[in-house]
C-alpha cells in the first residue's frame, strides 16, 4: 500500500484509547507520519484537550535520508511497524531532534536499537538531555542558528534538500530548533505552530474548525514565551517562501500560513509592550519543574501581566543575570540538594542578581530530591525581598488541582504587577460617560464549574451579572468572563457549567462569600450549601432561585473579557414566586 494511502488503527482491548496512524506523502520525497491519540484528554500543565491530539514525525529521502522526530512511546509497536514501511531504518542516516520532550523523543532509542549508526542532528541543550534520557551512547551533531545539513540529491526527483537550522529556544522547552528544507519550503517547527486536534485531516483544511484549540494551544504553552516567538518569527521571516508548516500537533499548517503565523505575531505584540515583567525560573527535565513553571506563567499571562520563563539549567549566566535582574518578580524552584558545578553557578548567578524591590515567592519542584522549601525561603527573607505568594508547596504527585493551585497563583503574582496600571484604568474614562456604563444593570448570579478526571476533581466558582440570553432555538445565552478569573479555564468549548441565578430576598450571603478573595487552590464551596448530581457542569447552590445547566459552543475575544456563548441544556426553577436579583453599578469602568 502506498504511503499516502496507508492509515492503520490501533484499539485497546478496553476501547478506552483510540490510537492511529497515518502515513502521508506532504512534499517531493517527505513523508508524514501521524500518530493519532483521539481520546487524550491531559497535556502539559494539565490543561484539558476536547479533541485529543497527535505526535506527528517525518521522513525526508536526498540522496541521504533524515527523519524528523519519533512519536509517544505509546505507539512503540505500530509506530516502528509503520517507520519500517515507509524506509528500511538502515538507510536513515540522521534523526533530526526538534526537541526532547518524551511525545516527541520517545522512541529515539529503539530506532537507535534498529540502526545505531545514525547520527542525532540536535541543540547543545537537546544533546545534553538526550544523553541523561536514553542512557547509552550514540553519534551527534551539534547544530547553532544558520547551520546547514545537505541530504543530497534525490535521483528521482531532482529536488535538493538542503535543511536550515534555527535555535528556538524557549517554544516551549530551551532545546527546541526549527528545520527548514530549502528543496520543499516546508518548515518544521515542532511545538510551535501546532495544537492539540486529532482529525483525519492532514492539513488546515477548516481554520475556523481549528482556530480556538490554535489559540487555546498558545495561550497555554506559547504565550508565556511571547518574547522568545518573536524572535522565532523574526528569523523564519528571512526564509525563501514557506509552503507548510509541518507541525508537532495537530494537522499541518498549509493553506492559511499568513493567518497563523500573524495570530502569532499579534498575540505575542500584546503579551510584550512595556517592560515589567515576571521572571518564573525553572529546573528543566526535574521532577515536575517543568509542568508547575508553565501553570504559574499561564496564570500570570491570563492577569494580562507579561511573564518570561527561565530555564536555569541552560540559560547563559550573563542572560540569567539579566533577566532576573530586570524583572518585577521572581519565581523559583527548590533545587536538588546535591547540584552539579553548572548548576550551582546558576544559582549563585540568581541569587545574586536579586534586587531588595522585587517581589519573590517558590515553589517545590516535587523531584524527589528537593532542598526543603522552608530552607530557601529563609535564605530568601534575609536577602529582604517581598513575598509575592505564600511558598506552594507540594506533597504527592501533581494533579489537576495542584495544576489549578499553582495557576490562580500565578494569576495573583499577574494581578499584583498590575495593580497600579489597573487603578490607573478606573479613573481613565470620562466622568459622564463612566457613569452612563454604571447605569447598565444585570441580574445577579454564581457561575459554577466542575471538571472530573479519574480521582482527581477541579471545581470554581464567580459572581456574574453579565449575563443575557442569545438564542431561542436553540436556547443559549452568553456571559463575561474576565480574563484573569480562575473558572475560565473550565468554560472552554464543549465544557460544561451551571448559572446559578440568586433570589431578590437572600442573595447578600452568597454574594459576600464569592465576592471574598481565595488564596491558591481553596475551595470556593467550603461553608455553602450546594445539591450535588444536580446538573452536569458544576454544583447547583442550595439557595438559588433557580439553575441553567450549559455547555460552551463559541468564545470571543474581547479586550479584557471572553464572551461565552453557551447552549443551555436543562434548568429548573425553586421558587416561581421570587425574583431574580437585580445589581444596579455606580461606575462603568471597573466591578
Amino acid at each position: 500500500m502506498a504511503a499516502n494511502e496507508s492509515i492503520a488503527t490501533v484499539t485497546t482491548k478496553t476501547q478506552v484509547a483510540r490510537l492511529s496512524l497515518q502515513c502521508k506523502i506532504i512534499g517531493k520525497d517527505t513523508s508524514a507520519i501521524r500518530s493519532l491519540d483521539w481520546d487524550r484528554s491531559r497535556f502539559d500543565i494539565e490543561f484539558g484537550l476536547r479533541n485529543g491530539t497527535t505526535y506527528n514525525s517525518f521522513v525526508i529521502k536526498g540522496t541521504k535520508t533524515a527523519l524528523i522526530d519519533t512519536s509517544h512511546s505509546k505507539f512503540r509497536s505500530k509506530w516502528l511497524d509503520r517507520l519500517k514501511e515507509t524506509i528500511n531504518p538502515k538507510e536513515i542516516d540522521y534523526l533530526i531532534v526538534s526537541h526532547t520532550e518524551p511525545d516527541h523523543s520517545g522512541l529515539i532509542s529503539d530506532v537507535l536499537n534498529l540502526n545505531p549508526e545514525i547520527e542525532i542532528v540536535a541543540s547543545k541543550v537537546a544533546i545534553q538531555f538526550l544523553k541523561n534520557q536514553i542512557h547509552r551512547p550514540f553519534k551527534s551533531i551539534t547544530i547553532k542558528n544558520g547551520n546547514k545539513l545537505d541530504l543530497g540529491i534525490n535521483p528521482l526527483s531532482g529536488v535538493d534538500h538542503s535543511f536550515e537550522f534555527f535555535n528556538t529556544p524557549n517554544l516551549h522547552w530551551p532545546d527546541t530548533i526549527f528545520s527548514f528544507d530549502h528543496g520543499t519550503g516546508i518548515l518544521y517547527t515542532c511545538d510551535a505552530f501546532g495544537l492539540h486536534y486529532c482529525s483525519d485531516h492532514l492539513y488546515d483544511d477548516e481554520p475556523e474548525a481549528i482556530a480556538s484549540d490554535f489559540r487555546f494551544y498558545y495561550d497555554c504553552l506559547m504565550g508565556p514565551n511571547a518574547r522568545s516567538v518573536l524572535q522565532a518569527l523574526k528569523r523564519i521571516e528571512t526564509l525563501p517562501t514557506i509552503n507548510t508548516i509541518a507541525v508537532g500537533h495537530g494537522p499541518l499548517l498549509h493553506h492559511h500560513i499568513s493567518l497563523w503565523t500573524n495570530n502569532y505575531r499579534e498575540w505575542s505584540n500584546q503579551r510584550s509592550k512595556g517592560e515589567r515583567y515576571a521572571a518564573v525560573c525553572y529546573l528543566s527535565q526535574y521532577g515536575f519543574c517543568d509542568r508547575l513553571s508553565q501553570a504559574i506563567a499561564h496564570g500570570i499571562s491570563k492577569a494580562d501581566a507579561h511573564v518570561q520563563l527561565v530555564d536555569l539549567r541552560a540559560t547563559d549566566v550573563q542572560e540569567l543575570s539579566a533577566l532576573i535582574s530586570a524583572a518585577d518578580a521572581v519565581v523559583v524552584p527548590t533545587w536538588p540538594n546535591e547540584v552539579n558545578p553548572e548548576l550551582r553557578s546558576s544559582i549563585g548567578t540568581l541569587l545574586a542578581a536579586l534586587k531588595q524591590k522585587q517581589w519573590i515567592a517558590l515553589y517545590d519542584s516535587f523531584g524527589g530530591n528537593d532542598e526543603p522549601i522552608d530552607t530557601l525561603a529563609s535564605q530568601l527573607r534575609k536577602l529582604g525581598q517581598k513575598e509575592a505568594f505564600s511558598p506552594l508547596r507540594v506533597k504527592t504527585i501533581p494533579d489537576g488541582n495542584t495544576f489549578q493551585r499553582f495557576e490562580e497563583a500565578g494569576t495573583d503574582l499577574g494581578q499584583l504587577l498590575n495593580k497600579k496600571q489597573s487603578i490607573a484604568a478606573m479613573k481613565s474614562l470620562d466622568g459622564d460617560l463612566d457613569k452612563a456604563l454604571g447605569r447598565l444593570s444585570g441580574g445577579l448570579y454564581v457561575v459554577t464549574a466542575s471538571q472530573e478526571e479519574g480521582t482527581t476533581k477541579r471545581s470554581s466558582a464567580m459572581i456574574a451579572s453579565w449575563v443575557s440570553q442569545a438564542s431561542f432555538k436553540p436556547p443559549g445565552l452568553t456571559v463575561a468572563v474576565a480574563k484573569d478569573r480562575a473558572i475560565e479555564t473550565l468554560m472552554q468549548v464543549g465544557d460544561r457549567f451551571v448559572i446559578n441565578i440568586l433570589k431578590e430576598d437572600n442573595y447578600q450571603p452568597l454574594l459576600r462569600h464569592f465576592l471574598k478573595r481565595f488564596p491558591p487552590g481553596a475551595d470556593r464551596f467550603a461553608g455553602v450549601n450546594i445539591l450535588t448530581d444536580v446538573a452536569q457542569g458544576g454544583p447547583v447552590l442550595s439557595d438559588a432561585l433557580a439553575f441553567l445547566g450549559c455547555q460552551v459552543a463559541q468564545r470571543l475575544e474581547g479586550p479584557d473579557h471572553w464572551i461565552i456563548y453557551a447552549i443551555v441544556e436543562e434548568g429548573s426553577v425553586a421558587d416561581t414566586e421570587a425574583n431574580t436579583a437585580v445589581h444596579h453599578r455606580k461606575v462603568g469602568n471597573h466591578y
